[in-house]
């Protein structure tokens, strides 16, 4: 691909800074946290030919006023199923085991000076034999899925329609409406794309159904999940921990999921493995390549 490649500004406030830098440019590189609108399309120009998300979803971008205008929108899939699958783990093994407040405590002069723990101190939740519900039934939740074969877990999911891989062996998954694989569920792993259709589709009066004991785990997109919400459950003890690595108002985080030592936070990290970004970057690479060549790019969703 024979093309000058711009890198865009680090200054603040960021949004002016990437409007004044679009015009001219035949492909622009998104982040999930770029809102590609209107305006956005409207500043770079006619030149535009396509937008690549650095990401597998694109509920940050305007597809209709893209399609509108002719521009291509492409974004990674695959690249991210793995790594995403492995942090949703670390999150629902970090939240059982309570690993922040076990981590806090090790490092804090109450440690030493108290010496070793009872044997009633910091006690996790168990997980083989547990019951996990998948809500998004994607190349992700499947990952997570199978991951939970390590566990001797029962496997529910969440999805608009039968998925077959999901039910034969080795998951043997039960597919079942939302509220019920709530009231089921011991761990709730999150992975259904963001649309005006899942926006808080967790929310007060079915979080409310979920166990005392229960573990929930976003590594999709914050809006599927009422935040404050689910802090307010927390916070009361009416579930055990969570685990999140999107926010509702990303980067802003509910001061009490902060405050909470049952509640693991990462900085949307999920396919921040190095095997996997590079894949990504490749795939990107592919994609803007196909565009500026007037070729059909590989993953194109728009």
């Amino acid at each position: 691909m024979d093309a000058d490649v711009d890198m865009g500004p680090a200054e603040l406030p960021l949004r002016d800074a990437v409007l004044a830098r679009l015009p001219g440019a035949s492909v622009i590189v998104t982040m999930f946290s770029d809102r590609v609108d209107a305006e956005f399309l409207d500043a770079a120009g006619p030149t535009l030919k396509g937008v690549c998300n650095f990401a597998v979803g694109f509920d940050n971008i305007d597809l209709d006023e893209c399609r509108t205008r002719g521009i291509a929108v492409c974004n990674t899939p695959d690249a991210v199923t793995e790594g995403t699958a492995d942090l949703a783990w670390t999150l629902i093994l970090a939240a059982a085991r309570r690993l922040i407040e076990a981590d806090r405590f090790a490092r804090s002069d109450a440690y030493p000076a108290g010496g070793p723990l009872g044997m009633g101190d910091l006690m996790g939740m168990d997980l083989t034999g547990r019951t996990l519900l998948v809500v998004g039934a994607g190349r992700i939740g499947f990952a997570t899925a199978l991951r939970s074969i390590g566990w001797g877990m029962r496997v529910l999911y969440v999805a608009r329609s039968r998925h077959p891989e999901f039910e034969h062996a080795p998951l043997g998954a039960e597919r079942v409406e939302l509220d019920e694989g709530l009231r089921r569920a011991d761990v709730v792993s999150i992975h259904a794309p963001l649309t005006e259709q899942t926006r808080h589709m967790l929310h007060a009066e079915n979080i409310a159904l979920l166990k005392p004991t229960a573990i929930v785990v976003n590594v999709a997109r914050g809006p599927v999940v009422d935040e404050s919400a689910l802090a307010d459950a927390l916070e009361r003890g009416a579930i055990w921990g969570v685990g999140l690595d999107v926010f509702e108002r990303e980067p802003t985080i509910d001061p009490r999921l902060i405050a909470s030592n049952r509640a693991v936070l990462t900085p949307h990290i999920g396919s921040a493995e190095i095997k996997h970004r590079e894949m990504m970057t490749a795939m990107v690479a592919a994609n803007a390549g196909a565009i500026i060549a007037g070729t059909e790019p590989p993953n194109r969703v728009g």
